[in-house]
């Protein structure tokens, strides 16, 4: 896998927002057209099974470059939030923050840094600390998130400025300029590449990309279709379009939908945005075609969390079902994998750093909780001993997902315990829409028994961000 001059391999981790594996093509999707994610994982190594260990942007986003569980890497569940009330709309706070508010241990970044290679993130950022103060070279981050269309950049950390044109386009072609500044370079490099779609808002995307697919052809995935009728939320409509202009700002032209607008033109706009994402990551293919460096950068695409689109009745993202936490996940690294599915191990963010780090031949900290799917993706093994993972939802409740099953429970944030509320077991092959909750059932007794026992003891074994060594 490496060059002539022998040196560790690029890496490039791109991720994308809110994005669920059941609109992606290579899962399974036959109406959504994402030809090159598809081509990646043509090459690549597909988890068909993954999930994000904390299904929204802050949390998430941390637990990539940690390693860590949101607990240890963020102290919390959420994004860090202050609601400032102007009558009965809020807004986020500013961030990053100076200092080092969360991500307390060393990063991923710090520590390929540590080991000779230049680090750079292009894209939406939305972790809480400032990118230089947790192992980045390089940064070109927006300083208002979600806003497509006269976004405001900066480059580390110099005067803000709003570039022409779309901010994804804008980002893809600093990504371009980026790969063509270290064709030759010495050192390898580590890029954390954001695209912010398909998170809202849907109004901001280019018109061609709304016009991509019909609204009458969406498969609407069947548990959003609620005692025979689609869902319909027009104040989530509202944000799902306009985003902060209309909870914030509440600018008038977002204050109606379109004529008829239901749950068939939100998909139909989700689908669209996709397919930008999509054209996207084409761009950041054929760069590193253009660069020469394909055959020495490792690729990994995946999203931070998914979308609930409707399901459930439920909307974006937070909790641990599956619209809401199942990501797509692949891993392409030359020389290694060559367009194989792992369809036995579930995979999550977590175990991206400890992934990366063992690929390139780095001692992996203690203070990781992520596991190594590198045995995986040489090929050696199919299972790894540990099969589950945990997720930490911002609905107050902790699952243990297996490929197979999901057991939950409400938990007490405060005094870090359960409450034995809420207590859900969905056999995820036979019930993929989770209607059937076994938790009161006879059916897989023992495997439920196992499950919690484990939740258990991972929640009493894994430590907080403020607690002592």
């Amino acid at each position: 896998m490496n060059d002539s001059k022998n040196k560790r391999p690029n890496i490039v981790l791109c991720t994308c927002d809110q994005l669920r594996a059941f609109e992606v093509h290579c899962y399974g999707n036959e109406v959504i057209q994402t030809p090159n994610i598809d081509s990646l994982a043509g090459k690549g190594l597909r988890f068909e099974t993954a999930v994000s260990n904390s299904p929204v942007c802050m949390p998430a986003r941390s637990i990539m470059l940690s390693g860590e569980y949101s607990r240890r890497c963020c102290g919390h569940f959420n994004n860090e939030v202050s609601l400032i009330s102007f009558g009965s709309r809020w807004i986020l706070p500013f961030y990053p923050m100076r200092g080092r508010p969360h991500l307390r241990d060393l990063t991923l970044p710090e520590i390929l840094r540590s080991n000779g290679y230049y680090t750079a993130t292009i894209g939406k950022w939305h972790i809480h600390s400032w990118p230089h103060d947790v192992g980045f070279d390089y940064y070109l981050i927006p300083r208002v998130q979600h806003c497509q269309i006269g976004q405001s950049f900066t480059e580390n950390g110099g005067r803000e400025f709003v570039p022409e044109g779309f901010s994804v386009d804008y980002e893809a072609k600093k990504v371009g300029e980026f790969l063509q500044s270290h064709k030759n370079s010495e050192n390898p490099f580590f890029l954390f590449y954001n695209i912010s779609p398909p998170h809202l808002p849907y109004d901001d995307i280019p018109d061609r990309y709304k016009r991509m697919y019909k609204p009458e052809d969406m498969p609407i995935r069947e548990n959003a279709i609620i005692d025979g009728e689609m869902v319909h939320e027009p104040l989530n409509f509202q944000s799902y379009l306009y985003d902060f202009k209309y909870y914030n700002l509440g600018l008038p032209y977002t204050e109606k939908l379109p004529e008829g607008f239901d749950l068939r033109h939100l998909y139909a706009l989700y689908y669209g945005s996709t397919s930008w994402v999509d054209d996207t990551i084409g761009k950041l293919l054929e760069n590193l075609k253009k660069a020469g460096l394909e055959e020495n950068t490792i690729v990994i695409f995946t999203a931070d969390h998914g979308d609930n689109l409707g399901s459930h009745g439920w909307w974006q993202k937070g909790g641990y079902n599956q619209e809401s936490s199942r990501i797509p996940y692949i891993w392409c690294v030359p020389g290694m994998t060559n367009g194989k599915v792992a369809n036995q191990q579930v995979a999550s963010l977590v175990d991206i750093t400890p992934t990366i780090m063992d690929l390139v031949g780095i001692d992996i900290p203690e203070h990781v909780q992520g596991q190594s799917l590198t045995p995986i993706i040489h090929g050696e093994i199919a299972v790894l001993e540990k099969n589950y993972t945990f997720i930490e939802s911002t609905r107050q409740e902790i699952a243990i997902r297996t490929p197979e099953y999901v057991f939950g429970k409400s938990f007490d944030v405060k005094n870090r315990k359960f409450t034995n509320e809420r207590i859900k077991f969905f056999d995820l092959k036979e019930d993929p829409f989770e209607y059937n909750n076994l938790a009161d059932s006879n059916q897989h007794k023992d495997c439920r028994f196992d499950l919690e026992k484990l939740l258990e003891q991972w929640n009493a074994d894994t430590r907080w961000m403020d607690s002592k060594p």
